[in-house]
């Protein structure tokens, strides 16, 4: 999907911060922050992330299919498009190193805030960790196979 340079207003951002709160709230609600249920699901003990995830999955695959139907603007108006990508080995290194810090973690990108904010302290050495694996890809991306 391509980003534009538009600049957007700081009161126009607050609608990111509340459906990020509601998603915070439902990861929550949902148990999908849980460490044991994360652990569950590596040690092949319980369906319930696998339900997740592959829910997830369907509602991109259905969401992105009726974009490009109905060729969907998004709310200030700017076509959504999206850019073929091509498979490289790396996507399974990548992966790889993903899902082992995830099963070490148990935390991912995308509730660790849930998880700070509902008081596992602990995490935030999983998001500094993240901030620095990021900062590190970024410095030496040229440099690594493709």
């Amino acid at each position: 999907m391509q980003n534009s340079n538009k600049q957007e207003s700081f009161s126009s951002n607050i609608k990111y911060l509340l459906v990020g709160i509601f998603f915070g709230i439902v990861f929550v609600k949902g148990e999908i922050i849980s460490w044991f249920r994360i652990q569950e699901m590596f040690r092949l003990q319980s369906f319930f992330m696998y339900g997740v995830i592959g829910t997830a999955v369907v509602v991109g695959i259905v969401s992105v299919w009726l974009i490009k139907k109905y060729n969907v603007k998004t709310f200030s108006g700017e076509p959504i498009t999206f850019e073929q990508k091509k498979f490289d080995k790396g996507l399974i290194y990548g992966g790889l190193i993903f899902g082992i810090g995830w099963a070490i973690t148990g935390a991912c990108p995308g509730p660790l805030f849930a998880q700070i904010g509902s008081g596992f302290g602990v995490v935030i050495i999983t998001f500094i960790s993240a901030i620095a694996g990021t900062w590190v890809y970024g410095k030496f991306s040229d440099k690594l196979p493709h």
